[in-house]
């Protein structure tokens, strides 16, 4: 089997934006989720109701996932959503997510690796990617305080798995949490995801 080039991978992620209609919408409320975490606790969205909230979907094979781990640029958006009290929660969506427990085991040592900070890695058999519509590897929302939807898209304004362009690059995710703790209106609510199709099992 040939091995998938990034071009390939990109487009395969953008085709999928376009065959799969999101049901998280901006300006409606997030499908409330719960599920576990890394570490077998219970996650769930009510439990963050009153705070930001940023979702991630991740998929550590993913070149676009490593532009913005290997290079430092997630890890650090982490901490500076941490820094604006904002809660960070990562999503790995795939069929055995749940199931095997290698999953966890090899999240958490990628993550301790990266040095990345979410306030929790949620595994997903994939309810919650179809609740949400995700469908790239990054794919971000940000919730606010009330459980609505103000953002929904890429991480940033490149759409490559170069980390040399992460720094002529708007970061979507630090402007609209920087906008909303500022009392202002998200200058960019909704942006086009990009990066590898999300791994569901069908």
């Amino acid at each position: 089997m040939k091995k998938m080039t990034t071009a390939a991978i990109l487009i395969a992620g953008l085709a999928a934006s376009s065959l799969a209609a999101a049901q998280a919408t901006v300006g409606q409320a997030a499908p409330a989720f719960a599920g576990v975490d890394t570490a077998g606790k219970p996650v769930s969205l009510d439990s963050y109701k009153g705070k930001y909230v940023v979702l991630e979907w991740v998929n550590p094979d993913c070149p676009f996932v490593k532009k913005h781990y290997d290079s430092g640029n997630m890890p650090a958006t982490q901490k500076h959503a941490a820094s604006k009290d904002v809660v960070w929660l990562s999503v790995s969506t795939s069929g055995n997510a749940t199931k095997d427990p290698k999953v966890a085991s090899s999240l958490n040592s990628w993550t301790k690796e990266k040095k990345a900070t979410p306030t929790a890695l949620v595994l997903d058999d994939g309810k919650i990617g179809h609740a949400y519509g995700a469908r790239t590897t990054p794919h971000m929302y940000l919730i606010d305080p009330a459980g609505k939807i103000v953002y929904a898209g890429a991480i940033d304004s490149k759409p490559s798995s170069n980390a040399a362009d992460i720094a002529g690059s708007t970061n979507y995710v630090i402007q609209a949490i920087d906008e909303v703790k500022a009392g202002k209106a998200i200058s960019k609510p909704v942006t086009q995801p990009y990066g590898c199709s999300v791994k569901y099992a069908s």
